[in-house]
């Protein structure tokens, strides 16, 4: 299969993955490309020590200027790997000149350890430091994400402080590699800097948000190689660490099988028409297996203009040895097998903005503050069922904080078969999701759409 070239993104193809339902870097560059030496990218090992921090670079090589980036910085960053039932302590130094916090997205954690500046923490502020110390409770694939209640998360995310947290499973499936693949798009000047930030409460990029022109896997240009022995068999971890790029993925000349969705373990199964919708905030584990033949590839692309190559996995090496069927990763225990919608708390959240002229964005007619009153609030244990009403000609993806749900199917007679903590709602529809409200404290409801975020798309939900 040739390689294909990296192309910028242009106006036209910028608004493509509109309507489908990250700098990866350490302290002195992007994260090196997938090794064929290791079976596992990235570190096993804590405490971790990160900073956030400039650190200028060039993202295109082949313009003239570097961008602005602001990254965590450490031996590790921005990249942590830790066993299930291992405590994660990761210590975060705030460097950057605006006050920070970080969200462990999809961590279903304390509610002190969530990371909302604002609401569960107050922001680091230049200098400051604060811990993560904590057992996770679960295994998966977590996202880590600027969040800061008022307007400072989209900027900084757009520089480039995000990461990943891999909690691995006790005895998690026997692949030959294991590869984190985290996607962010970046919006540069013809020269190569970061476009100019407009600090408005709209971002300055309408009611999309920032779309960038430039995309990126790991800090690397497109595309990321990853070889793998002949015959053997990958575990990729997508993640999309974009501003507001809504995207779909496709797979050509794979055969992947999802196992888990949102960091949760789902039944195995192939992805229709060999693609998945792919939001920001959302993450996909899949097993693929490499064919027989040495030399043999295939890739997985962002369905972006005429398609962006993000990962060419390609057959190489000795032959592996015969792999185990395709078989799901054990279900999550923690979480329920059933919820008794009958007997559910009910709210509604009824989605507005997005227009011509106006940037408020808005929840029940309110922009989110936490002096406002909790969306809904239930004891500790409680059902909950809630309606987003999006009535807005935008898709609309969310992320629930703290807790993992169901996607309800339209007459609340069931719901699909796995869980989630971001889902996308298409423009001018209602979905439900269930869940139950087994974690204590104050969490947000929140678009993922970071500029969006900023201008006030969220509310907040409180567990007594």
């Amino acid at each position: 299969m040739a390689k294909a070239p990296h192309r910028s993104i242009t106006r036209r193809t910028a608004t493509f993955g509109l309507g489908a339902g990250l700098l990866w870097t350490g302290a002195s560059g992007p994260w090196p490309r997938a090794r064929a030496d290791s079976q596992r990218d990235g570190p096993a090992a804590g405490p971790f020590e990160w900073e956030a921090a400039p650190v200028p670079a060039r993202l295109d090589p082949a313009r003239t200027q570097e961008a602005d980036r602001w990254l965590l910085r450490g031996k590790e960053a921005p990249f942590a790997r830790i066993r299930l039932g291992d405590e994660l302590r990761l210590h975060l130094t705030n460097r950057s000149p605006i006050p920070l916090s970080l969200h462990l997205h999809g961590m279903r954690g304390p509610n002190a350890m969530d990371g909302v500046g604002g609401l569960t923490q107050d922001p680091l502020a230049p200098g400051a430091g604060f811990e993560y110390r904590f057992t996770p409770p679960d295994a998966g694939t977590f996202l880590i994400r600027p969040c800061v209640l008022g307007g400072g998360s989209a900027e900084p995310a757009e520089r480039g402080l995000t990461g990943l947290l891999v909690v691995e499973e006790i005895t998690p499936p026997s692949v030959d590699r294991d590869v984190p693949i985290l996607v962010d798009d970046w919006r540069l000047t013809d020269e190569g800097a970061l476009a100019p930030f407009d600090p408005g409460p709209g971002g300055g990029w309408g009611p999309s948000g920032r779309l960038g022109n430039w995309l990126t896997v790991n800090g690397n240009p497109l595309p990321l190689r990853v070889e793998v022995p002949t015959g053997g068999r990958v575990r990729l971890r997508l993640a999309n660490a974009c501003n507001a790029r809504i995207m779909r993925l496709r797979f050509d000349g794979l055969k992947p099988f999802v196992i888990a969705v949102d960091g949760q373990p789902t039944d195995t199964f192939e992805p229709l028409r060999a693609s998945l919708p792919f939001p920001p905030g959302t993450r996909y584990d899949l097993l693929v297996d490499v064919p027989a033949d040495a030399g043999a590839s295939g890739s997985v692309k962002a369905l972006i203009g005429d398609g962006l190559t993000l990962v060419e996995i390609v057959a190489g090496g000795p032959r592996a040895g015969r792999r185990p069927a395709m078989a799901p990763i054990p279900t999550n225990k923690l979480l329920p097998d059933s919820i008794k919608l009958q007997s559910a708390a009910r709210a509604e959240a009824a989605i507005t903005g997005g227009a011509a002229g106006d940037p408020a964005w808005l929840i029940n007619g309110r922009a989110g503050s936490p002096g406002s009153p909790p969306l809904i609030k239930v004891r500790r244990g409680s059902p909950v069922v809630l309606t987003l009403d999006n009535r807005t000609p935008f898709p609309q993806p969310f992320h629930l904080h703290g807790h993992s749900f169901r996607l309800l199917h339209p007459l609340d007679d069931g719901w699909e078969p796995y869980f989630l903590d971001t889902l996308q709602v298409p423009e001018k529809r209602i979905v439900r999701i269930a869940f139950v409200a087994d974690n204590p404290g104050r969490w947000l409801i929140a678009s993922t759409v970071l500029e969006r975020f900023d201008a006030g798309l969220w509310a907040w939900i409180e567990v007594t």
